[in-house]
């Protein structure tokens, strides 16, 4: 059984920067694949990152790519995002997501929420403006 912890959210101001981490009580073999998704206020649930723990491939949401870095600690099953100059418009619960994953069939797999086996409960961010 796989459980995600995410921390490292909080207050920013805008153009701020935050790393959140993706902890893993149980072993995420390189088999895995882990996204990053977000939740803003009356919104629904959107994709914002993933990386392929095989090969370590990654995908970004046009929306933050250039901005936003998704990586992982070797020796930990621990995954990061790294975001920079955020705006007022990225407020939201920010969550993490691991899948089974073997073949890299593009972003669109890794954006689909359905494709997703475990889930954490998220942490929050706030962009202030």
């Amino acid at each position: 059984q796989v459980q995600l912890v995410e921390s490292g959210g909080g207050l920013v101001q805008a153009g701020g920067s935050l790393r959140l981490s993706c902890a893993s009580s149980g072993r995420i073999f390189s088999s895995y694949a882990v996204g990053w998704f977000r939740q803003a206020p009356g919104k629904e649930r959107e994709f914002v990152a993933a990386i392929r723990l095989t090969g370590e491939n990654t995908y970004y949401a046009d929306s933050v790519k250039g901005r936003f870095a998704v990586s992982r600690a070797y020796g930990k099953n621990t995954v990061y995002l790294q975001m920079n100059s955020l705006k007022p418009e990225e407020t939201a619960v920010y969550t993490c997501a691991a899948a089974i994953n073997t073949i890299d069939y593009g972003r669109s797999w890794f954006a689909d929420q359905s494709n997703y086996d475990y889930w954490g409960r998220g942490t929050q961010v706030t962009v202030s403006s």
